[in-house]
């Protein structure tokens, strides 16, 4: 029982930790490349769908993406999502193409993502915590069950404190190896 909680604890932070990679891997540094529209998400027939979704991102050159939209009608949509994203992006529609110069990355841009990276890592922080605090709910519900003793209980909870703390400190490495990225130049 107890070592279920602590596997599904880890499991469940094990994955906070890959989501916060997959998020970090999103942050550009100053080179073009597809994955940076991942989470640009446009409306397509009332969803909110990503841009992957209804179009075929490409690299034109290192500072040029090329969104081409399976419906002609959409271009104006995803130059729009793309415009309005938090990634401080100024598309243009030519023809049936949505082109999107990557600026090279000003001292300022480069802080305000150095924000945004930390506001990431905050939440995968957040997320690690409230799997903690889960675990040492049910923890607390065994004992109250008279399913596990006091003493188990306890240890059990330093456990998962232990695991907690390991994943924070890996979330904090990885949080500042971008931030060194993001502000060399």
């Amino acid at each position: 029982m107890i070592s279920d909680i602590k596997k599904a604890a880890e499991e469940k932070m094990k994955k906070s930790v890959e989501a916060l990679k997959t998020e970090f891997s999103k942050v550009r540094t100053g080179r073009a490349h597809a994955g940076l529209l991942d989470h640009v998400k446009v409306e397509y027939y009332g969803s909110m769908v990503p841009v992957s979704q209804v179009a075929n991102v490409s690299v034109l050159d290192p500072h040029t993406l090329g969104v081409t939209p399976w419906e002609k009608k959409m271009a104006p949509v995803i130059e729009k999502a793309i415009r309005e994203s938090d990634l401080g992006l100024n598309p243009a529609t030519v023809g049936e193409l949505v082109r999107v110069p990557i600026p090279p990355m000003t001292e300022e841009r480069r802080r305000e993502l150095v924000k945004v990276v930390r506001g990431e890592a905050e939440g995968a922080k957040v997320a690690v915590r409230n799997i903690r605090r889960d675990a040492i709910a049910h923890l607390k519900e065994l004992l109250k069950k008279h399913e596990i003793g006091e003493d188990e209980e306890r240890r059990a909870q330093d456990e998962v404190q232990k695991l907690t703390d390991r994943y924070i400190a890996e979330i904090d490495k990885l949080l500042a190896d971008k931030e060194k990225d993001l502000m060399s130049v």
